[in-house]
Parts: structure tokens; C-alpha cells; sequence
């Protein structure tokens, strides 16, 4: 029986043998698989890559404004005296002909009497002079008629007409005296309406910089009691440098977000920009205004604005980083990019020659991005691209939506510090990892 049963076992020793060979050699061979597999994986994963997406892109020029009401008014006294009262405070709201402050009118109403007194005294002198007037030409008529009779001298003739001449002009001087007293009454009527002071328009009261009982003279500069506003519009006044005025056009469309607005946008258009600049601390600046609807009176006067205008936009388009395309020089044509470049897999840090970084909004009529397939491999292509701004590039050929690209370290490096100081709220890489 012994020697029956020992081929069987020899034979089961030899098959687990062969067995375990074969599990070792599965083993060896799936570890060594896994390990090559994983090892293309943590190199793309040690690569900085980003996603091909679809989104929307601006080229932004940021510069601060401050918010001024589009149509204000400065009221001010006309008249020299104390002010008696003020019946508006600051957030009144006013129309046009509401009273608003009362000056003392006792010396413009004495004047106004006076005034009003020496009239009366010209005209009574004036119906005196009429009546020395028609005696006059009576007395003439007269002694023109006695004279065509010889019944008197020429001499008397001649006192008669010298005396109507002199009647006639007397009447003229005092008509004149007149006219000058009527206007110098409607003058001091004047002064006397100036003392009550009115809204010269609708809005609200926004400053009052005299208080009652103030005494004002408006004899050397016409002293302003109280600044008046129409709020439901309010005026941008954007301060841009020179480098970034000449890309700016009326007409092109604007927005601004304020302190405390929680990422709220204030769209309007470029109205005007004033050829006139100013200077701090070397830096010419040139205004930019542009107009927003404030129905909601959330906007005040001198807040600041944080204000991009928008130069150049796309939606709904596809969208990589500026760290994953590279403009060619123009020594370097489209179709050589097309073509795989045996350093594409280098080591990062290396720069293909004849390329250079990308310009902050050019448009590129040709530039490369690198391609990370699923396999780890990597493939160099010929993009083209459209606008462009500090973090985004707009696709317009070559690659397609949900693609892995290759984000360069020096440009990744850049493009993140333009997005942490240079970019409008909310804007930022698509997809990087």
C-alpha cells in the first residue's frame, strides 16, 4: 500500500509546486503592472493640470470710482442777513417751489417802502410837470398869435418858446427819474424774495452747511446754505491711468461693486472721459463717467466703487487657464506644433526654445497646449485663441470640452497672483488641480 500511495503524493507535491510558481509569477507580474500604472499616475498627478471648460470670459480694465449724483445742485442766499430758519434737515426729501429757509427781511422790506414812497413823490411831480407843460404851450400859442397882429415883440415870442422847450425836457427828466425808481423798487422786491429761499428742483436734501441763526454775506461770495440731489441716478467718477485710458471707448459697457455689497454688480456705459488729467504722486489719471439707475436709493454720494470696464467678452464659450497655452514666436510656425516633440514628457522647469510667455489680453492667432491623455501620456497641439485676460484664455480650435490640459509652472505661478490681486470678484481657474 506504501508504495501504491507514493506516486500520489509526489504527484500532489509537484502540483502545488507548480501552483505556487505560477501565483508567484501572477503576483510578481500584476504588482509589476500596478506599479507602472500608478507610477504614470502620480506623474501626471505631480504635474499641474487644469480641465478644458465652458464659461464665460472678460477683458477687464479696474480702476476706483466714487459715487456723485448725476444732477445736484449747490443752494445758496442771494441776500446778506441772519438766517431766521431752516425748515429742511439732511435726508429731506424737496420739490421744486418748497420753501427752505427764511433770512431776516426787516431791512429789504424798509428798503422796498422806500422805494415804493419816492415813486409816489416822482409821479405827484409829474402830473405838475404836465400841467407847467400845457401852460407852457398855451403861453406860446398866445404870443405867437399877439405877435401875427404886431400886438407884441419877438423878444417875448422867443422867452414863451424857450419856456415851453424848457416845461417839455423837465417832463422827459422826470419820466427818466421815474423809470429808474420803478426799477430800483423791482430790484429791493427782489432782494425782499430772496430772503425766503426755494428748491430749484426735486430731490432729496443731502448737505446743509449753515445753521439758524447765522449771520451770511453774500457781498463778498454767495454763501451756500444746503446742497440739493436727485438720487435716483448717480454718476461714476472713475479715476483710470494713462496705461489703461487709450483701451477705454464711450459706449462700452461698465460695472462696479461697492463696500458692503456682498458681490452685487452696478452695470452702466461709458458716457464721457475728460480730456483734462490729474497728477498724484506722479500717476496721470483721466476721469471715466458712466451713469447706473439707483430707483432702490442703496447708492449715496462719495462711496467708493471698485469699477472694471469691459473691453473685450465671451460666453459660453470654452475656457483654459493662460498657465496651459503658449503663444509661438513668429519664427515658429502653427503647423511645427502639430507635430510631437520628443521633450514634451521633460521634467518640469524646461522651456521648449523659440517660445515666449503669453501677453495679458492679445489675441493669439496661434499658440500649443500640452494634452495629458488618460494613459499618463502626453501629446503637444496647435490652439487656437481668442481674447485673453490676467487668468483665462478663450479656445477658439484645437481643443474640446472636458480635456486635460498641462498648466505650465512658471505661467501657473504668475497667473495665480493675478488672480489673487489683479481679478474682479469671483473670477478663477476652470478645472485645476
Amino acid at each position: 500500500m506504501n508504495r501504491k500511495n507514493a506516486p500520489s503524493k509526489t504527484k500532489r507535491v509537484l502540483f502545488f509546486t507548480v501552483s505556487a510558481a505560477i501565483a508567484v509569477i501572477i503576483a510578481v507580474t500584476a504588482f509589476s503592472l500596478w506599479k507602472d500604472i500608478s507610477s504614470k499616475r502620480n506623474a501626471v498627478s505631480a504635474r499641474a493640470t487644469a480641465q478644458v471648460q465652458r464659461g464665460n470670459i472678460e477683458v477687464l480694465v479696474s480702476a476706483t470710482g466714487t459715487l456723485q449724483p448725476l444732477d445736484y445742485v449747490d443752494v445758496g442766499a442771494q441776500v446778506s442777513g441772519q438766517l431766521t430758519k431752516i425748515h429742511v434737515e439732511v435726508g429731506s426729501e424737496v420739490k421744486t417751489g418748497e420753501l427752505l429757509a427764511e433770512i431776516d427781511p426787516t431791512l429789504f422790506m424798509a428798503q422796498v417802502d422806500a422805494s415804493r414812497a419816492q415813486l409816489r413823490y416822482q409821479r405827484a411831480q409829474l402830473k405838475d410837470r404836465e400841467a407847467q407843460l400845457a401852460l407852457a404851450v398855451s403861453q406860446l400859442a398866445r404870443q405867437q398869435n399877439l405877435y401875427s397882429e404886431d400886438a407884441t415883440t419877438l423878444e417875448t415870442v422867443q422867452n414863451a418858446e424857450a419856456s415851453h422847450k424848457s416845461a417839455a425836457a423837465q417832463l422827459e427828466m422826470l419820466k427818466a427819474q421815474i423809470e429808474q425808481t420803478e426799477s430800483d423798487l423791482r430790484a429791493d422786491e427782489a432782494n425782499l424774495n430772496y430772503t425766503k429761499i426755494y428748491a430749484p428742483m426735486d430731490g432729496t436734501v443731502v448737505s446743509v452747511s449753515a445753521r439758524q441763526g447765522q449771520t451770511l454775506n453774500a457781498n463778498q461770495s454767495a454763501p451756500t446754505i444746503l446742497q440739493i440731489a436727485d438720487l435716483t441716478t448717480m454718476t461714476v467718477q472713475t479715476e483710470v491711468s494713462e496705461a489703461d485710458i487709450i483701451k477705454l471707448k464711450t459706449g462700452i459697457r461698465a460695472y462696479f461693486t461697492t463696500l458692503g455689497s456682498q458681490g452685487r454688480r452696478w452695470y452702466g456705459e461709458l458716457r464721457r472721459i475728460e480730456p483734462t488729467p490729474t497728477t498724484e504722486n506722479n500717476v496721470v489719471l483721466y476721469n471715466a463717467l458712466f451713469d447706473v439707475e439707483n430707483a432702490e436709493r442703496s447708492l449715496l454720494p462719495q462711496m467708493t466703487a471698485q469699477v472694471f470696464f469691459i473691453t473685450a467678452s465671451a460666453r459660453d464659450t470654452l475656457l483654459v487657464p493662460v498657465a496651459a497655452v503658449k503663444a509661438l514666436s513668429p519664427a515658429e510656425p502653427a503647423e511645427e506644433a502639430r507635430r510631437p516633440r520628443e521633450n514634451d514628457t521633460a521634467a518640469e522647469g524646461q522651456k521648449p526654445r523659440k517660445r515666449r510667455q503669453q501677453e495679458n489680453s492679445v489675441q493669439l492667432s496661434a499658440a500649443e497646449a500640452t494634452i495629458i491623455k488618460p494613459d499618463g501620456t502626453s501629446e503637444t497641439r496647435a490652439v487656437k485663441i481668442g481674447i485673453t485676460n490676467r487668468i483665462l484664455a478663450q479656445v477658439l480650435e484645437g481643443l474640446s470640452e472636458g480635456e486635460t490640459v498641462l498648466l505650465y509652472p512658471s505661467e501657473t505661478k504668475k497667473a495665480t497672483q493675478n488672480n489673487n490681486f489683479g481679478g474682479p470678484p469671483g473670477m478663477g481657474m476652470p478645472g485645476m488641480r
